[in-house]
């Protein structure tokens, strides 16, 4: 496995991705009964973007810097921005507006649950894992395993709490990764048909997208919300990564209103030179 996500954080891909899941544990939180956040491929956590690694591509000027000093955004990008704020602040020896350090899902993720629910990340990568268990160390609402993301999915579901979110996060390093997931998704919906889950997935060649979704039709998923960004014009491979997506089945109610508003938004921002585009779409409903 060469994936090292220090490559890629805090780009386009990761804000697009961090915002939506912000909206979806808070939505989970509208409800006083707790609730488990499942993520399969957890990473390191915490990502320093002055490391060798993430100046190496520097995609994070791309990302989140575009949007560090915005003076006017929708709420939600509000409260992503508000949260990375603080990371920083709780990272950084000395109080400054300076941004130094990115939010991993999980990092994120934990600074919005309350007391009594609980996390459960998953990382295959040994090296990953121990800096994780350093982040997260001595923390008891925060289960980490070294294991591979798609065995947690039949490990840990249904949760104890009947409520939560998953997060499939893979590094779509391989041909069949798209495959794997519907497997995943699909094994895992037959354990826990009312769960929440989002998976994030890489836009490079539409035609590998179609294929997805195809699958995701013919698939016993139901409710299925897709939300996509693209800061490239679509269907090329100059870029490389031409835009993200997000599936999520059993999406909270109004999330598709919320986007709606979202994601012009951030088109606008984050964009190369105006191009890109955005789209939202059901299936299965």
């Amino acid at each position: 496995m060469n994936y090292r996500h220090l490559y890629h954080a805090g780009n386009f891909a990761d804000v697009f991705k961090h915002i939506i899941l912000t909206l979806l544990i808070q939505a989970l939180q509208k409800k006083a009964t707790p609730f488990m956040y499942l993520d399969t491929h957890a990473g390191i956590g915490r990502y320093d973007l002055t490391t060798a690694l993430a100046q190496k591509t520097a995609e994070f000027q791309q990302g989140i810097v575009k949007l560090w000093e915005v003076s006017e955004a929708p709420p939600a990008v509000v409260t992503y921005l508000n949260l990375v704020r603080q990371f920083n602040q709780i990272n950084q020896t000395a109080p400054t507006s300076k941004l130094r350090f990115y939010p991993g899902s999980p990092c994120l993720v934990k600074m919005l649950l309350r007391e009594t629910e609980r996390m459960i990340l998953c990382e295959l990568h040994p090296g990953e894992v121990q800096t994780l268990r350093r982040v997260f160390a001595q923390d008891k609402q925060v289960v980490i395993h070294q294991q591979d993301g798609y065995q947690a999915l039949t490990a840990y579901l249904p949760p104890p709490q009947k409520r939560g979110l998953v997060l499939i996060d893979p590094p779509f390093e391989q041909l069949t990764e798209f495959k794997e997931v519907i497997v995943g998704l699909t094994t895992a919906y037959r354990r826990w048909a009312t769960g929440i889950y989002a998976v994030w997935y890489p836009i490079k060649q539409r035609a590998a997208i179609k294929q997805f979704y195809q699958q995701l039709e013919l698939s016993p998923l139901r409710q299925i919300l897709v939300a996509e960004l693209l800061i490239y014009p679509d269907d090329t491979s100059t870029f490389g990564l031409n835009g993200a997506g997000l599936v999520i089945v059993n999406p909270p109610w109004q999330l598709d209103e919320q986007l709606q508003t979202l994601l012009p938004w951030l088109r606008q921002h984050l964009a190369i030179g105006h191009q890109g585009s955005y789209q939202i779409k059901w299936f299965n409903t």
